[in-house]
Formats: structure tokens, sequence, C-alpha cells
């Protein structure tokens, strides 16, 4: 490979990475605890981890038919894999009718006023304690100076209950053994096989083009003959 089409694969790559990156600052916002960048976190993962592919293919251009012979099983892998394959259905579904199809559902193991001790001392101006919100959030609500209320989040302790949000049209038949999985643990799963995805392409068009060195030249051996 020379230095020229070297230097373009290598921005295309990073691009790519780039790319993934802001898929990943999508999982930790829809990861963290605070819910406030849930929701947006949600739809850059989607958005974002749909064009890791799309900005992959860019390499095309420049290594043609070896990236075709590459490229094909992974897209065909990707296409017969039912997590992939939804993740794309969820980016056209976001894309098009801007929603995003999940449900809360919580199932709540004990709550008394004991219980309520675990988290402390309420916030200043909390008006009620709710679990399991359209975020999948549980906390307090809070009456704010001006009149308006806000939303206090807690982890709540898993002997009281837990909340789960799932992908409401995930193809579960397809999919059986992924079916009671949350909304975070398919996310991570789906991130985790995009950065394999492109860890193969970096090998591949990258590390697989390096010349290799000449082999070292062995020493003569001088054979004394008495």
């Amino acid at each position: 490979m020379d230095k020229e089409m070297k230097a373009e694969v290598e921005a295309i790559l990073q691009r790519v990475e780039d790319t993934l990156e802001t898929a990943r600052h999508g999982l930790s916002d829809l990861l963290n605890p605070s819910r406030s960048r849930r929701n947006t976190g949600l739809r850059n993962l989607i958005t974002f981890g749909r064009s890791v592919s799309f900005v992959i293919q860019n390499l095309r251009g420049v290594e043609g038919l070896n990236f075709d012979a590459w490229y094909q099983p992974h897209q065909d892998a990707m296409k017969a894999d039912p997590l992939m394959r939804y993740f794309v259905d969820a980016r056209n579904e976001l894309e098009k009718q801007g929603r995003l199809s999940v449900a809360t559902s919580a199932h709540v193991r004990s709550f008394s006023s004991s219980d309520m001790q675990k988290f402390g001392r309420p916030p200043v101006g909390a008006k009620a304690f709710f679990i399991g919100d359209h975020l999948g959030g549980s906390g307090w609500e809070v009456e704010l100076a001006d009149g308006t209320t806000e939303k206090y989040y807690v982890e709540l302790p898993s002997s009281i209950g837990e909340v789960k949000q799932q992908f409401t049209n995930f193809p579960v038949a397809k999919a059986p053994e992924l079916a009671n999985h949350s909304v975070e643990e398919l996310c991570t799963m789906y991130i985790a096989k995009l950065e394999e995805l492109v860890n193969q392409a970096k090998n591949h068009f990258l590390e697989a083009q390096e010349p290799s060195k000449p082999a070292a030249k062995s020493r003569a051996h001088l054979k004394v003959v008495k």
C-alpha cells in the first residue's frame, strides 16, 4: 500500500472511529443514572450506530474489489443477525416517524415507610415518590420555588423493585434468547458488535496491509574439517 493510499484509508477509518465514538456516547447517556439525557442518548446510539457501516463503505472508493470481498460476508452476517437487523429498522423508524418503540414495566416487591428510609432525606420541595416513569426511572417529584415540578432521580434498590424498559417491536420470534433483555442490555450488545466490525476493518485494511519485513539472512557457518 503506497503512502497516499494508506493515508486515505487511515482518514476514513478515523471517521469510522469518530462515528462509533458518538454512538458510544449515546450508550453512556442511556446508562447514566441521572436519566436527563436518556432519550437523546438512545436516539444518538441508534442514529450514529447505523452510520458506522455507512462510513465504512467509503473504503470501497479506495480499495475497490478488495473492499467488496471483505465486506460482503460481514454485510450478510449483519443482515442475518436479528439484533443488527433490528437496529437498522429502529433507525428507519426514528428517521421516518421520529418514534422510539420503548415501553416501561415495573415490578414492586416491597414499598413501605421503612423502605423509604433507604433513600435518605428527601430533597427540599419533595411532593411525592414515583417508580418507573416514561424514562424508566424512579425518584422524587420536587416542587421548585416558581411552582413548577421537576424530577429528582434515585437508584431503586432491588429489594424494593425492578424497573425495566424494553423495545416493544423487537422480533422475539427470530431471537427468543433475547426476549427478556432490556433496552440497555440490547444496546450494549449492539455497540459491542459494531466495535468488533470496526476492529476487523482496521486489522484488514491497515495492519494486514503493512509490508512484511524481509527475513534476516542467516549467517554462514564454517565447517571445520579435521
